[in-house]
């Protein structure tokens, strides 16, 4: 009787056994088929997905920028203008211009140099020299040097005909081509070129500039070629000069090069056919 109870519990035993393992088996595949199920949904929802695009030209030197200058950039360089135009018929600043020659003669009589006539060129020298040594400005070489040509032409011909009209006698008596001083509003023009270029680079840099067309102008003075009040005129001609050329040079920008190209390389992925590959556009702006 207990031989016969012990094999019945053993029976009972493997039976369970059996039981479970055909419901792991069931269970097994069932998920794993909800598995794939759920994998191919996700796998399949974006069609085309992009990685990340790459933009195979530099778009800061394409970039057209317009420039912004603020009121005290018109207004100081104006007030020089007008404080040289009131000098030629106002006479206390006659008689100033009068003073400082005399003091400047009388400590440095056999003053004499020529620096002048390169110093006055330096700031826009730098431009490029800094731009060779790989601390880039704000344009590149092509349109800085339409901007220098454009501040040279302004500059040459708001200067040249003043000159003209006013005919101040030049200090030392050599002709009457005082007012305003050219040397003078070159270098101012080269200084503000100096400083738009490299404004968001460092300051001191544009200081720099203007300490140089500073100093031409005092050599100006003391070369005794011009009076101060030519002196303070051209550097405001020399500053607007400048600062006119950035204005024009976007409108010629899109004159001359009314189309530039930028070419976009977006790679891509396509799940549902599992290939990827590269797309190229050309986009113009």
């Amino acid at each position: 009787m207990k031989k016969m109870i012990l094999m019945a519990a053993i029976a009972m035993v493997r039976w369970n056994s059996l039981a479970a393992q055909q419901t792991d088996l069931q269970v097994v595949p069932d998920t794993t088929a909800r598995s794939g199920i759920s994998l191919i949904t996700a796998d399949t929802i974006p069609d085309i997905s992009p990685i990340s695009p790459l933009n195979l030209t530099g778009t800061k030197e394409q970039k057209r920028r317009s420039f912004v200058c603020s009121a005290a950039g018109i207004i100081v360089p104006a007030a020089m203008i007008s404080y040289g135009f009131a000098a030629l018929h106002t006479t206390p600043l006659r008689d100033l211009n009068y003073s400082t020659k005399t003091e400047i003669q009388e400590h440095n009589p056999n003053f004499s140099t020529g620096v002048d006539n390169f110093l006055q060129y330096s700031p826009a020298v730098a431009v490029y020299v800094l731009n060779a040594a790989g601390i880039k400005g704000k344009h590149n070489l092509r349109d800085r040097t339409i901007i220098l040509g454009l501040t040279a032409i302004i500059n040459a011909g708001t200067v040249g005909f003043v000159k003209a009209q006013t005919r101040e006698m030049r200090p030392d008596g050599s002709n009457d081509l005082s007012f305003p001083s050219g040397h003078t509003a070159n270098a101012f023009a080269s200084a503000e070129f100096l400083r738009q270029e490299y404004r968001d680079v460092s300051p001191w840099i544009g200081i720099a500039g203007y300490a140089a067309a500073t100093a031409t102008g005092v050599m100006r003075m003391y070369n005794n070629r011009h009076w101060l009040s030519d002196v303070v005129a051209g550097a405001g001609f020399g500053i607007l000069s400048t600062k006119a050329a950035y204005w024009i040079y976007p409108v010629i920008q899109r004159k001359l090069f009314p189309e530039h190209k930028n070419l976009v390389m977006l790679p891509y992925y396509n799940t549902q056919l599992k290939t990827a590959g590269i797309s190229l556009s050309l986009t113009n702006f």
